[in-house]
């Protein structure tokens, strides 16, 4: 490190990433394969390929649950964050972006090693540009419950009630949580903009927040996209079904 020591806390959060990075790589290899075998039999019937993505979306779920519920608290709660956006005290955004950095390092190895099972261009963008923008904020003194796939390959069929269930939250929770939050975030950063605040973040930083967010934002559309035709094409169906079906009695009015 060329003789430069790290301030504590910077220190701190190196080290929550590397224990998000540890953390993460033993619930894909280890915890994931243990509940699942206890939690539901089928597992042991999948596939090589089916397991490991099995076990990557059950860590997908995890980390979600765990950082969903640490940015909420963030909104309603920081009060420092939310009344200056860039420049108030980023301790607990940095926390939290310290433990999704690691998840997201560990995705991409997860990724490219298991590329035949799991591997995606857009997750590797994805991922890429959040890691781009989140060495911003660890760097500097600034600033889906997607459970029909493990529904689909347990052998419940699409129109089933936990299928059209987990449809229909999805859909909804995913709105709520990457699409409605858009006007309020994109407003924060129109406020932001322009302002003396805005000019002192380094030219990489500036980048960084938009382009990341813009990059981020337009896949997060395409996958909304994606849930909303699927969830329709399910709840259509299954309507279709339950119709009965007109009666031929030969007779004419």
């Amino acid at each position: 490190w060329g003789g430069v020591a790290m301030d504590p806390f910077s220190q701190l959060i190196l080290t929550i990433s590397v224990t998000s990075f540890l953390t993460f790589q033993w619930l894909f290899h280890r915890v994931s394969p243990w509940m699942s075998m206890r939690i539901s039999p089928g597992f042991m019937g999948l596939s090589d390929k089916q397991k490991v993505e099995w076990n990557s979306r059950t860590v997908s779920t995890f980390h979600a649950l765990l950082v969903g519920i640490f940015c909420l608290y963030i909104l309603f709660f920081d009060d420092a964050v939310n009344e200056d956006p860039v420049w108030g005290d980023p301790t607990l955004v940095k926390i939290n972006v310290a433990i999704t950095t690691g998840y997201l390092i560990s995705d991409l190895l997860l990724i490219f090693y298991y590329w035949k099972a799991i591997g995606d261009k857009f997750f590797v963008v994805h991922h890429l540009a959040a890691l781009y923008a989140y060495y911003y904020v660890l760097c500097s003194h600034k600033n889906v419950f997607h459970f029909s796939w493990f529904f689909e390959v347990l052998g419940y069929p699409k129109s089933s009630r936990p299928n059209m269930a987990n449809g229909v939250a999805m859909a909804v929770v995913f709105f709520m949580v990457r699409i409605a939050v858009m006007p309020v975030y994109y407003s924060r950063m129109y406020a932001v903009y322009g302002t003396e605040a805005f000019y002192l973040v380094p030219w990489g930083g500036r980048v960084a927040w938009i382009c990341s967010s813009i990059c981020l934002d337009i896949m997060n559309i395409m996958w909304m996209h994606k849930i909303a035709r699927g969830c329709y094409k399910v709840l259509r169906s299954a309507r279709h079904r339950k119709a009965p079906a007109p009666q031929e009695n030969g007779k004419t009015d």
